[in-house]
């Protein structure tokens, strides 16, 4: 038996692991396991924050599964995320042949450079109905993790 002191992971540590983030009834969204292991430093933006959050303190070796609330993963559902664009400003901001249907995902640019995405609900005739939620959001996740090693 070795004396060697356990490994944690902790903030800026670097991981090799096998991740799983899916839905409460089991549907993969997206998944390593199978394929090759995911190599990332935390803090690099390669995983969520909150997926992140779930992964301080645990032992290389860790093979275990989180269930996260709504409020725990990408947020509830927001209301006020539910927004009316005027038609010119979507056909400003996309491509002239674009043929939009409902449950498109738009991207827009935002201003400073940025960019954010809506899903369409709804396409009038002078505007159309856009959530700017996350997608994922209002939703209970599961994520699991393998921690195959730390340095």
């Amino acid at each position: 038996m070795s004396n060697k002191p356990q490994v944690l992971v902790n903030e800026g540590a670097f991981l090799t692991l096998h991740y799983r983030l899916s839905s409460a009834d089991g549907r993969d969204i997206l998944t390593t396991f199978g394929d090759n292991p995911a190599t990332m430093q935390l803090g690099s933006g390669q995983l969520a924050p909150f997926l992140e959050a779930q992964l301080m303190g645990l032992p290389e070796g860790t093979h275990e599964t989180f269930e996260l609330t709504p409020e725990q993963a990408f947020g509830p559902r927001n209301p006020e995320l539910l927004q009316r664009v005027a038609l010119s400003t979507l056909m400003n901001n996309s491509d002239a042949d674009e043929n939009y249907a409902v449950g498109d995902l738009v991207n827009f640019a935002a201003p400073g450079g940025g960019k954010f995405a809506g899903v369409l609900l709804e396409l009038g005739e002078k505007d159309a109905l856009f959530d700017f939620n996350h997608p994922l959001a209002g939703q209970q996740l599961r994520f699991e993790v393998r921690i195959i090693g730390i340095l």
